[in-house]
């Protein structure tokens, strides 16, 4: 498994928390994110890494944005996405266990970075349960 990471300016110092998170635990990732406070455009960081998660069903997306919305909304334009917004354990957790989610979308400007990495940590443990949820998660994309 592969992390792919983006984020825009409001996400920098959270991002470079996970990274470091993320070494301590030999996790492999990509850094797509901007490493600038200045003012970007989300898009130009979030459909990169909606694209690489497109490309390896084994690689999962973590994106930053100020309110985690713009960032979800984004990745979830690809039709192999599952962007989840989450800003607590049990959501993260719900997200990957009913929804199979692949992206993970952390609020930076609501939810510290203690609390971010133990969000992540869960979405990152937690499987997919298939079963009932399986049938949902096969009409979530348009025909």
């Amino acid at each position: 498994m592969k992390i792919i990471i983006g984020n825009d300016h409001a996400g920098v110092e959270l991002k470079n928390k996970i990274i470091e998170f993320l070494k301590n635990k030999n996790i492999s990732y990509k850094n797509l994110g901007t490493d600038s406070v200045n003012s970007v455009d989300y898009p130009d960081y979030i459909h990169p890494v909606a694209i690489e998660v497109e490309k390896k069903e084994e690689n999962v997306g973590i994106i930053i944005c100020g309110s985690g919305n713009g960032a979800a909304m984004t990745a979830n334009k690809h039709k192999k996405i599952r962007a989840a917004l989450c800003w607590n354990e049990e959501i993260s957790e719900l997200a990957r266990k009913h929804n199979n989610a692949n992206i993970i979308s952390i609020p930076a400007r609501y939810v510290d970075n203690e609390e971010a990495i133990k969000i992540i940590e869960k979405f990152l443990k937690t499987k997919f349960e298939g079963e009932r949820h399986l049938s949902r998660i096969k009409k979530i994309p348009c025909k």
